[in-house]
């Protein structure tokens, strides 16, 4: 069609679009729930769109019809969208695990705000399992997951390290007598308000906190920080250094303050773009070539394992070198990467062990009839081990269920053999166990579905 023919109803219908498309980019990453107001502002201009959409003149032809009928329902799909966005099961996970932070910081803020001494052992154990769930929180690829996840795990490690660093120095801390210098009574009282900052902040933090907002505290710690530095304390070590530390006090709270602001970027929850997970990436690339090879030659190890064991021993300290920062996904992630690197190391020492004991010979004849079950056990167990390592399904696969199983099987007869008292046997059966729950643990990991 002749653009400068083209009916004014479908230049409408394309302006319309374009303003359906600008709406759909926010709805693709929004983070929150139904009760936000954002939601409300990007569920209202949607509405509003479909009733412009509605409001166009077909004049009664066909193409105008079909083009309104088409632009209806991307509005409604996206519209559709940002519902499922805030309703999804793994946002609302998301949120009843930072529920369960706000109730652990409202029963312990009152006594350490009162003066208490020290953090309770059971608020950082449970600060600690709270970081651990939200990185479990399956994201299934989707943008606004990661970023509600993001944004939830920065909150509550913001939490974590300030109380931290409220263990290493004392609260209210007035080192110097108002006798030494005039500028220290005035010192004295920024640093009061920095503390009671503080903890309007953690409660902010937790969403406990509904006076303050992130702008007015920044503006009011730059406004402390606008006081001390027009102190004159020239000439005045003591003074000097005592204002440093409370500048460094303030310094340290703008941090939260500013990582609040980056956990709404897109770059920031973007892991896939972490120069971290990039490292741990390539390190488990090379980790599943070696892990290729290992396999193709499970009948005969012994003239690889040498260097292959090396080198995925070496693989372990690279993956350790990695830098996580305070990122509980970047730990995570290495982690798996470490314990998959493992699962390959313990085939091949598995497997060399039972090449040797294939070579044996008489030796075997003297062996205790129990402990020669127990080899037995961990003969199967290293032919269901490869097949775990080669596993690239899902939970739901049959063949999950078999090899679990049988698994499973190989543990009650291991509970089955008798030691009879023999020692050598004990320590064997033992160690088949655990092996036998290493698979188990590894088979389960592998289909947990986790990402970062």
């Amino acid at each position: 069609m002749d653009m400068g023919n083209q009916h004014a109803s479908i230049t409408a219908l394309q302006e319309i679009q374009r303003k359906v498309k600008d709406t759909e980019k926010k709805v693709s990453t929004f983070s929150g729930l139904s009760n936000d107001p954002e939601y409300k502002k990007l569920e209202n201009a949607l509405l509003r769109h479909l009733f412009d959409i509605e409001s166009i003149d077909t004049d009664g032809k066909g193409h105008i019809l079909q083009a309104r009928k088409r632009a209806t329902e991307e509005t409604e799909r996206i519209l559709k969208e940002l519902e499922n966005n805030a309703n999804h099961p793994c946002r609302l996970e998301i949120e009843n695990i930072f529920k369960e932070a706000q109730r652990l910081v409202a029963q312990q803020m009152t006594p350490f705000f009162g003066g208490g001494k020290g953090i309770p052992e059971e608020f950082e154990e449970g600060i600690q399992n709270i970081l651990m769930r939200l990185t479990q929180v399956k994201t299934e690829g989707k943008s606004s997951l990661r970023k509600a996840r993001y944004r939830t795990l920065t909150k509550v490690l913001c939490v974590q390290e300030i109380l931290e660093n409220c263990l290493k120095k004392t609260i209210l801390s007035l080192p110097l007598s108002t006798e030494a210098h005039p500028s220290v009574s005035k010192i004295n009282s920024v640093m009061c308000e920095v503390n009671k900052t503080r903890w309007s902040l953690i409660r902010l933090l937790v969403g406990v906190n509904d006076h303050e907002t992130y702008r007015h505290l920044s503006c009011v710690l730059s406004g402390l920080m606008a006081d001390l530095d027009a102190l004159d304390v020239s000439g005045h070590t003591e003074v000097r250094n005592y204002r440093k530390e409370v500048v460094e006090e303030i310094n340290g709270l703008l941090k939260y303050l500013d990582e609040e602001e980056e956990a709404q970027m897109t770059s920031s929850y973007d892991l896939a773009q972490n120069q971290s997970i990039i490292k741990i990436e390539e390190l488990r690339k090379r980790m599943k070539e070696i892990k290729s090879v290992v396999l193709e030659r499970f009948h005969n190890l012994s003239d690889i394992h040498m260097g292959t064991k090396s080198e995925l021993q070496g693989l372990i300290a690279q993956l350790d070198e990695v830098s996580a920062g305070r990122n509980p996904c970047i730990r995570e992630a290495r982690r798996r990467a470490v314990v998959e690197v493992q699962a390959v190391i313990m085939y091949i020492d598995l497997r060399e062990a039972l090449e040797r004991r294939q070579h044996a010979g008489d030796q075997l004849n003297t062996e205790h009839a129990s402990h020669a079950a127990v080899w037995r056990v961990l003969s199967n167990l290293s032919e269901l081990q490869k097949d775990v390592l080669s596993f690239d399904g899902k939970r739901a696969d049959k063949n999950y269920m078999i090899l679990e199983e049988l698994i499973t099987k190989q543990l009650l007869a291991l509970d089955a053999i008798d030691s009879q008292g023999d020692e050598c046997t004990k320590a064997a059966r033992k160690q088949a166990v655990k092996f036998a729950n290493n698979i188990l643990s590894y088979l389960d990991m592998k289909t947990d579905e986790w990402e970062y």
